[in-house]
């Protein structure tokens, strides 16, 4: 029998550790390739990961909740592999065994080096002189919201072996703000988490608390409202052409392509498009700075079927042809949905697009997915009776029409840029090629 050691993998370029939060398989399990074996949750995705080979597993190193460093062994998977081994040759198996001890060893470096980045840009408080663990991410909150290396070490942790979690430290956080609202009575220089609201618990109420995913989402909505004074805009645009063209090729693309073609890679191109004419609407604010994008990575919300939203990213939108579009757009929220994203697949949006039509919604007023300046709401497409203007002459017709919201940051969009955007939006839809072929 052969043993293959299963490591935790690269989950992107600024993730270096995950918690396991669930072991799907168990030792003495047999596992085909490609069998999930455990989920593990970033601060961006969960995910799960598969098995690479055939086999049993015999053995696993770490517990449900801990924290595992990228590069590092998390399970032993043994495989029939005896012919293959016993045929080889000594040398063979020497080279083998040189060449995988190499392989484990370029992990574990990489591994550290990326923890040895996160170090150094951390400069509060001497953490080699502790004798407790702090993840990066702890040590990142830590700097960011300035706890001193002594209040750090004072803060009971909920972890392993008194371990401190995101959660103890953002606990502590909000009991230092309300502490510090009642005494100084002065409004803090930094935004601090609003106590919470006194709700009363009538008899036959169920309380559950907020899932890992909801709590993310849920501080990250507040956050957005608090960092940008938010407008939206409206406009209607007449999706007819779109709307016939696709009820003519439905058919035969799924029987050629093997899969659907929706609505959303037309709106997602046509949204490309305007921001190349508008980019005042693909960029960041860092403080003082505008940053404007080079390139158009297109963020598009969709919703899980536990009722949490996660938001995958079709990089380089307006590089791709329409069906190329349609086949990432149907990949990614087909993995989206089976918790299949890599943290990279969910990162680096530069604009989003949410689409309330999906529950018949007419529109709505998102909330921009920092740190973003703007996003897109598409809305249900309803057929109307609309003026239709003709050289000769104003007539009454039948049209598939949709509102679209634009919701964007008014410290650096005004009205002005976000109307002209809505209305080269509405240019593109309503200019759709119908004879176009796919």
């Amino acid at each position: 029998m052969a043993k293959f050691k299963v490591v935790m993998p690269k989950l992107g370029e600024s993730i270096i550790e995950a918690t396991i939060t669930k072991w799907l398989k168990g030792v003495g399990d047999t596992i085909e390739e490609d069998d999930a074996i455990l989920e593990i949750a970033t601060d961006k995705v969960d995910s799960e990961i598969p098995s690479p080979v055939d086999g049993v597993l015999v053995e696993t190193f770490f517990e449900e909740g801990e924290v595992v460093a990228v590069g590092v062994v998390i399970a032993v998977i043994e495989t029939e592999d005896d012919a293959e081994v016993k045929e080889s040759s000594d040398e063979n198996s020497v080279a083998t065994k040189g060449k995988t001890d190499q392989i484990n060893k370029e992990i574990e470096e990489s591994a550290n080096q990326l923890a040895t980045e996160i170090e150094e840009t951390i400069e509060q408080g001497d953490f080699k002189t502790s004798n407790r663990f702090y993840s990066p991410l702890v040590k990142s909150i830590a700097k960011e919201e300035n706890i001193a290396f002594e209040d750090l070490e004072k803060i009971a942790g909920s972890g392993k072996a008194g371990r401190l979690t995101k959660q103890d430290i953002l606990n502590y956080l909000e009991n230092r703000g309300k502490e510090k609202t009642a005494i100084t009575k002065v409004p803090p220089t930094k935004p601090v988490k609003a106590p919470g609201v006194n709700v009363a618990v009538g008899t036959g109420d169920r309380i559950e608390e907020m899932g890992r995913m909801r709590k993310l989402i849920a501080d990250h909505m507040v956050m957005s409202k608090q960092v940008s004074p938010h407008v939206t805009s409206f406009i209607e645009a007449d999706v007819t052409k779109i709307v016939n063209w696709r009820n003519k090729v439905k058919d035969s693309f799924l029987k050629r392509e093997g899969e659907k073609i929706t609505y959303t890679p037309i709106f997602i191109d046509a949204a490309a498009k305007a921001l190349r004419d508008y980019p005042g609407l693909n960029i960041s604010v860092d403080g003082n700075n505008i940053i404007y994008r080079k390139n158009i990575h297109i963020g598009m919300a969709a919703a899980l079927p536990n009722g949490n939203l996660i938001v995958p990213v079709i990089k380089n939108a307006d590089q791709r042809n329409l069906i190329g579009m349609a086949k990432t757009v149907n990949d990614l929220a087909t993995r989206a949905r089976s918790n299949k994203l890599m943290p990279d697949e969910i990162s680096g949006g530069t604009f989003t697009i949410t689409n309330f039509g999906s529950f018949d919604s007419l529109t709505g007023t998102p909330i921009i997915n920092q740190p973003q300046v703007a996003i897109l709401g598409l809305g249900a497409i309803v057929k109307r009776p609309v003026v239709i203007e003709t050289p000769e002459g104003d007539t009454i017709g039948i049209r598939s029409i949709m509102i679209l919201s634009l919701a964007y940051d008014h410290r650096v969009v005004d009205g002005a840029l976000g109307g002209l955007y809505l209305k080269r939006l509405r240019e593109y839809l309503e200019d759709f090629d119908s004879n176009q072929s796919i």
